[in-house]
């Protein structure tokens, strides 16, 4: 055989890399190798870039800085399962930095890291996938990110992963996003209960706790409570506070239980196996501030139905809540403070407060934290509220100051509390001024100027309550509450709009201040809210009518009536009829316009600047005269005094008595009356007589005619003033005084007129010629001679009120207008109390002046509308 010759080896391809195995000390050097297509080389370069940022914060701030990230999120969806995985343990520590979360939102990165939890993927991909997952979830703009990608469901499925940290982060991930309402109303579709129910068994506490979290964020929805009740959650979670050695858990297991109470049928379920009791040992026995203030929310939750109050009562809750008063946690607190609030709903705890539980209130009224004091302050109002006992006990417990400085609290709830506390009180008038005198008033303004309208409704509501006499009004027009009372009249709210109409009609009580709340708006916007069906109120109505009142010349001319007690004084006008919403000039614009072709405007005024002369002759008649020139204001109190005068309108006053003398005024002077005078005498007193209105009407005339602006003077109605009052008012019969006085105005408006001649009497030229010479549309009732219905009405009208004949004004149709007033009738039937009913009569004072006619009968009707 021949020698063996030994083969060469064949050189490598040409075009094949040599194997070079190189050692980099730097991390720049090592992100470049993330864009190698050498799987081994990106394997291994994710696996040294995860042991970097394992180290700390700052070195995946470098790696940001670095451009690694982009590189990576290209490699979740590498085909290589060995690149995929290390790429997603990175992601997973990288996630917790703010700076990589921000930018993996703008790469649109969630997909990809949700496909991640895919269930043929390793478990180790599932803990880092859902880890990264955990940590993005974190801000809103993430969770939303999640949830539109599908990522609930499979966390859902990872719930039930062998392994903890996979379990750990899933129901850590769920936790936040349940926190968005949308993520928590899909729970139940998901069926997501059953195994969050599970990981109670998990022998890790951190696992425990986030289901018991998750839990008591989802069921604060009825879908899901009602699935924890099916699935027996309720046994689960009485299990855990049954076990003292998880006492670590107690205080979230019962917020869940809390939560759960709210649902009726869970509700009966804890109560028929004695969870109810459960809840007050732990609020009575537990020293753990946070399991008390647990325990003490889900007695309020309880407490909602009046079986569960009933039965907490019988186990005496209350003595359980006062002493958690005391507690020196301010969750507690406001914890058992909100108890008490619901427990008082029954009546019988409501009283055992009263003689605990109020004065500890009262101290955490003073308390620095201010959900302590809002707490407070709604137990009180509630306590208070239909109970005067309780109102009087916290005034006795020097609640009152307290209260009235939580009124400038920043908390709305704690100022709206706070105010129907004060309300309650000042339903008595003991307390009542003694709120007063706190200065309550002053207080208010920073409420009625409040956005919040619970805190507005409050605040007038509170107004209405304490503004019932003149000094606390005047408190508050001078405090300048009475503009934004005004303002809140505007608001939208049904609620604040009613209450603020009902303050205005307590402060319109007396003329001061219904004319400041005139000029301040307040009727023009009371009558807005009249004319709109769905905006007005009961009281916006009688607000409306309490400012018209002492606003007559307006009621005249807007409803065409004005009643025995709305007594016309001086600078009264009839602007004539004007529809609702139309604008009611001022008597001053009025008197500055040039005369034209509208509608005369008729004024009442005897005022003057300057004293009338003292009569001697007869000083009852001076009484009557200096108080109808002087002021009409005391004329309105003696009209009131009247025992039987008046007449009321039927849908303004239910009932009047009929009209009849005014006893302010002296009778001494009809003793005159049946004495014989000789011819002397009486010519004589006749001349003293002439002297005497001589006088009258030249002190009339000359008036003070500087400064200020003042209505015209008419000195022919001092006059007649005057002459009723002298000749007049001494009379004793009310009906002879009645015909005396239409007898008396016929005369001075130009006579009887019969019927046939009416359309003859030219009272129109008459009424040009004044306005021509007056040069204004503003004409003094006393200067017309020649008048008809409405003149002599409005003339006979302004004459009784100032001797005290109760009668009133009623605008027809056409330019007519009539007196109407109440006569006794002796053969009446139907006797009341033993005074027959009176009868209502219209007075003429055109055919016949004198006479009168019943108000339903043909000749009055006929006088009226005819």
């Amino acid at each position: 055989m021949g020698k063996k010759i030994k083969k060469e080896a064949e050189p490598p391809p040409k075009d094949v890399f040599d194997p070079l195995t190189i050692e980099s000390k730097k991390v720049a050097t090592v992100v470049l190798m993330l864009n190698s297509p050498e799987e081994e080389i990106l394997a291994k370069a994710c696996e040294a870039i995860y042991k970097f940022a394992l180290k700390g914060e700052e070195n995946k701030t470098t790696l940001l800085e670095l451009g690694a990230v982009e590189p990576l999120t290209k490699l979740l969806t590498h085909e290589d399962k060995i690149v995929r995985r290390n790429a997603t343990m990175i992601f997973g520590i990288m996630a917790s930095n703010n700076d990589v979360k921000k930018l993996l939102r703008e790469l649109d990165v969630m997909n990809s890291v949700i496909a991640q939890l895919a269930p043929e993927e390793e478990v180790v991909i599932h803990e880092f996938a859902s880890l990264c997952l955990a940590n993005m979830s974190a801000e809103y703009t993430s969770k939303v990110q999640i949830f539109e990608h599908g990522g609930l469901e499979p966390l859902i499925r990872l719930l039930s992963s062998p392994d903890p940290d996979v379990k750990k982060n899933s129901i850590e991930c769920i936790y936040n996003l349940v926190q968005d309402f949308k993520c928590r109303a899909t729970l139940p579709e998901l069926n997501a209960i059953p195994p969050i129910l599970e990981l109670f068994k998990s022998e890790y506490p951190i696992i425990q706790l986030l289901a018991l979290k998750t839990l008591g964020v989802i069921t604060n929805d009825k879908e899901s409570r009602a699935m924890l009740r099916d699935n027996q959650g309720m046994d689960h979670l009485i299990k855990i506070l049954e076990a003292k050695e998880l006492n670590d858990l107690h205080i979230e297991a019962l917020s869940v239980i809390a939560n759960c109470l709210e649902d009726m049928d869970t509700m009966v379920q804890i109560q028929q196996t004695g969870g109810l009791k459960k809840l007050l040992v732990f609020a009575e026995n537990s020293t753990i501030p946070d399991i008390q203030k647990n325990a003490a929310k889900a007695i309020t939750k309880a407490a909602y139905e009046p079986e569960n109050r009933k039965f907490f009562h019988e186990q005496e809750v209350e003595k359980c809540l006062v002493t958690l008063l005391g507690s020196e946690s301010d969750g507690t607190k406001i914890a058992a403070s909100q108890a008490i609030s619901v427990m008082c709903e029954n009546s019988a705890s409501k009283e055992f407060f009263n003689h605990q539980g109020i004065p500890q209130l009262v101290q955490l009224l003073k308390s620095d934290n201010e959900e302590v004091r809002e707490a407070a302050a709604l137990a009180l109002a509630n306590l208070t509220t239909c109970n005067p006992t309780n109102a009087n006990a916290a005034a006795e417990a020097d609640g009152i100051d307290p209260l009235v400085n939580i009124l400038s609290s920043k908390r709305d709830g704690a100022v709206a509390n706070a105010a129907t506390v004060l309300t309650n009180m000042a339903m008595q008038e003991a307390l009542r001024v003694s709120i007063q005198n706190h200065d309550i008033m002053h207080a208010l303004i920073g409420p009625l100027h409040s956005a919040n309208m619970v805190v507005q409704s409050k605040a007038a509501l509170t107004i209405a309550a304490t503004a019932c006499d003149a000094e606390a009004r005047t408190e508050l027009r001078n405090s300048g509450g009475l503009e934004p009372l005004i303002e809140l009249l505007r608001s939208k709210n049904d609620e604040v709009r009613r209450h603020a109409s009902w303050a205005v009609m307590v402060c319109a009580g007396d003329e001061l201040m219904a004319a400041e709340l005139c000029r301040l708006g307040a009727l023009e916007i009371l009558e807005e809210i009249n004319l709109s069906v769905t905006r007005k109120n009961k009281f916006s109505e009688v607000a409306y009518n309490k400012l018209l009142n002492n606003h007559l010349s307006l009621k005249y001319s807007q409803t065409g009536y004005l009643s025995s007690s709305n007594i016309i004084s001086d600078g009264f006008y009839d602007y004539g009829r004007i529809n609702p919403g139309t604008k009611f000039w001022p008597l001053k614009d009025l008197c500055l316009q040039e005369p034209n072709d509208l509608r005369t405007i008729l004024l009442v005024n005897s005022k003057s600047d300057v004293s009338p002369p003292p009569s001697t002759e007869d000083k009852s008649s001076e009484v009557g005269y200096g108080r109808s020139i002087s002021s009409s204001s005391s004329l309105r109190r003696a009209s009131k005094e009247k025992a039987s005068a008046g007449f009321g309108s039927p849908t303004e006053e239910k009932s009047e008595p009929a009209s009849g003398r005014n006893t302010a005024v002296s009778k001494s002077a009809t003793k005159e009356k049946g004495s014989r005078k000789s011819k002397g005498k009486k010519e004589e007193e006749k001349q003293k007589e002439e002297e005497e209105v001589t006088v009258v009407l030249k002190w009339a005339g000359e008036g003070n005619q500087d400064k200020e602006w003042s209505p015209p003077a008419d000195p022919d109605f001092c006059a007649y003033v005057y002459e009723v009052t002298k000749s007049i008012l001494p009379i004793t019969d009310i009906r002879e005084q009645i015909e005396a006085l239409a007898k008396y105005v016929a005369e001075k408006m130009g006579g009887k007129i019969p019927k046939d001649k009416l359309q003859d009497f030219s009272w129109e030229l008459h009424i040009s010629e004044l306005k021509f010479q007056l040069k204004s549309n503003v004409v003094p009732i006393g200067q017309i001679k020649k008048g008809i219905f409405y003149h002599r009405a409005l003339l006979f009208k302004a004459l009784a009120d100032r001797i005290g004949i109760g009668c009133s004004l009623v605008r027809g149709e056409y330019g007519r207008a009539w007196n109407e007033v109440k006569l006794m009738n002796e053969s009446q039937k139907g006797v009341i109390g033993g005074l027959p009913p009176p009868e209502e009569y219209v007075v003429d004072l055109m055919f016949h002046p004198g006479a009168l006619m019943r108000l339903k009968s043909k000749e009055a009707d006929r006088y009226r509308f005819l």
